[in-house]
Parts: structure tokens; sequence; C-alpha cells
């Protein structure tokens, strides 16, 4: 499979800025991979589709405010920070992106806040991911790390192009969100409402809950044309006994087994026997999905409509079938569906 293969054009007014007013109010696509058959919907008719003891596995991990603004001692330049994750507790320090890059120095100090609140020092410029600093900050680590998210702001994709408000902070959240670790959000999580949750559990719709803190791979441009050479960044998961237990279960009594999003479908397909069953987990997942690919546990899939050329878009087209996802994606831009993080939804089948 070729790169040039996942380019179409998209108008940028259908890239979405802002969320539906109500979760499970964005629209929805329904694919069904084996026809290629289309029918339009709004996301909470997704329980349509699903039947007692058949399963969804959805991705718990929490976004944390990681985009700092700062700006660099004596010149005063302005700078971004977006922290990536935490590399020593005590020492406190982290792995992050600087921006502008090339201004930034071993040794040079940051200054954030109206009040320089916090202060952090370079220390190693030659991580692949950017810069780690070290945060200067003399009291108790839970003061630290209260102050530190709390002049942090919602990291959006660029794509969104826009301020930040406050209502980022709810929105670009799953309500499952438990464990504290991802830079970006797993958004086919996002259209799921309490009440919608509350109507599959009430038809007896299993839940099985994974984490994979997701990091800024899944944004970083695909820059080889072959795509067996385009490496992903790695990406913590754990997966539970009890969740391996849920979907196993699902996969021996011939249930539907639906992954909410490629984050989860990454996670599961990272750790899975030859016979199709999940096995528990904890580390690191490197793994590129792109067609074609033999997925082992899911045979439904809810995802949001992609960008041009991201490794989700392949990952999805893996799935449904890269012909049947083109078309799809055609009959989407004419039908003005919102694509990307805030925009609408897809279920394939």
């Amino acid at each position: 499979m070729k790169l040039s293969k996942f380019k179409y054009n998209l108008p940028e007014e259908l890239i979405a800025l802002h969320p539906s007013p109500n979760r499970d109010e964005a629209r929805m696509m329904v694919l069904d991979r084996n026809t290629g058959k289309i029918d339009h919907k709004v996301f909470k008719d997704l329980v349509g589709y699903f039947n007692d003891q058949d399963v969804m596995i959805f991705n718990n991990t929490k976004v944390f405010p990681a985009r700092l603004h700062g700006n660099k001692e004596k010149t005063g330049a302005e700078i971004e920070v977006f922290l990536l994750r935490e590399l020593n507790k005590e020492q406190k320090l982290w792995d992050v992106l600087v921006d502008p890059a090339r201004k930034i120095r071993i040794g040079n100090k940051l200054y954030f806040g109206e009040n320089d609140e916090m202060v952090a020092e370079v220390i190693d410029n030659t991580t692949s991911r950017g810069r780690t600093l070290r945060f200067l900050y003399d009291g108790p680590y839970d003061e630290f790390k209260k102050t530190l998210f709390g002049l942090g702001e919602t990291p959006l994709p660029k794509n969104i192009n826009r301020e930040v408000v406050p209502e980022d902070k709810e929105r670009y959240q799953t309500i499952f969100a438990k464990h504290e670790g991802a830079v970006a959000a797993p958004t086919a999580g996002m259209h799921f409402s309490r009440e919608l949750m509350k109507r599959l559990e009430i038809l007896g719709v299993d839940f099985a809950e994974v984490t994979l803190h997701v990091g800024l791979g899944n944004f970083r441009s695909v820059d080889v044309e072959d795509l067996t050479k385009h490496k992903m960044d790695s990406e913590q998961i754990f997966i539970t006994k009890e969740a391996c237990n849920i979907i196993n279960k699902g996969k021996e009594n011939r249930q539907r087994i639906c992954a909410v999003g490629t984050t989860v479908m990454r996670t599961i397909e990272s750790s899975v026997s030859t016979y199709g069953h999940v096995k528990p987990f904890e580390g690191w997942t490197n793994k590129f999905i792109f067609p074609p690919y033999d997925f082992k546990v899911a045979n439904s899939m809810v995802s949001n409509l992609h960008l041009p050329l991201s490794t989700l878009m392949m990952m999805t087209a893996a799935f449904a079938g890269y012909d049947h996802l083109m078309n799809a994606y055609e009959v989407a831009i004419k039908e003005k569906y919102r694509f990307g993080t805030y925009g609408d939804a897809m279920l394939i089948i």
C-alpha cells in the first residue's frame, strides 16, 4: 500500500472546529463492510445495531492539559511547550516538544504563568521528540502537578484552528476517562453520552475497558511512500485480565465485538493469541495497521471521519476495506459530514 492512495480532497470547511451540541447527536454514517452499503443515522441510533451480550471496548485514557505557553529567559521570546510524558517523578523531568524549537538550547530557562509560577530548565535536546525539561519546583509533588496542570491548556490538535474555550476541557475528553496520560483524546469515544451508555447497558451490552495513552504519533505525518517503512511512535497500553475475560467470552459466543476507535483497535491487536483471544498486557506498542491486514478480535468498529494521509484513516481502511472506505468518504463529503476530532462518526459493521 502506498501513501498516495490515502490522499483525497477534503474541503477545509468540513473540518469540525466545535463538537456537536450533544455528544450522542453527531451524525453517524453506517457502513457495511461486506456489501459497501451506507446508511445515514444519528449517533444515538447506535443501540439499534447491538444486542444482549455483544461487547463494546472503550479506551479509558484521560487527556491532561499538555499545552503550556511561556517565555524564554533574557529575551522574553514566547514559546509553546507541549508536555509529552513524565520521565522521572522525583526529578520532575518531562519529555516535551518546544515551538519554535530552533531557539531553545541546553541550559536555557523557561518561565510559565503570569508571575513566573513555574520555571523549567532545558537539560537535553537530543531526544527524538524534542527536548527534556527539568521543572524547578521545591514544593511537594502533588502541589507541583496541580500548578503545572493549572498552567496548561486542553491540547486541541493543530487542525482545530481556534482559541481553546472552557467547553473544550469537558468535551475533549470521554465520559469514561479515568487514567491520566494522553495528549490527544480517543475521539470515537467522545460521542458516547451517559444516557446512551445506560441504554446500551439496559440492552445487555457488555463493556470492556482498555488503556492506550494516546501520543502525538497519531498526528505525525507519514513521510514515506512505502507504508512498510513508516515507524509509529510507541504508546503505553494496559489490558487487564477482566477486560480480556469480557472480550474473549464475547468472541467464544460469536457476539458482535466493537472496537470504539482506532486506539482500541491498536491496543487489542497488540496482544492477541493465534486463536484470536486477547491476552493481559502492560507495556508499549508501536503497531501500525494499514491494508491489507487480518483483524483477529473486533468485527465492528466506531470511528470518526479521518483526515487525508493520516495513519488513523489507513487503519480504518484496513478494517472497512480500502474501496468501501474511499467511497464512503466521497459520500460523506457530498453529504457535508464533519471530519476530524470534533467531527461526525462512522459505524463499520
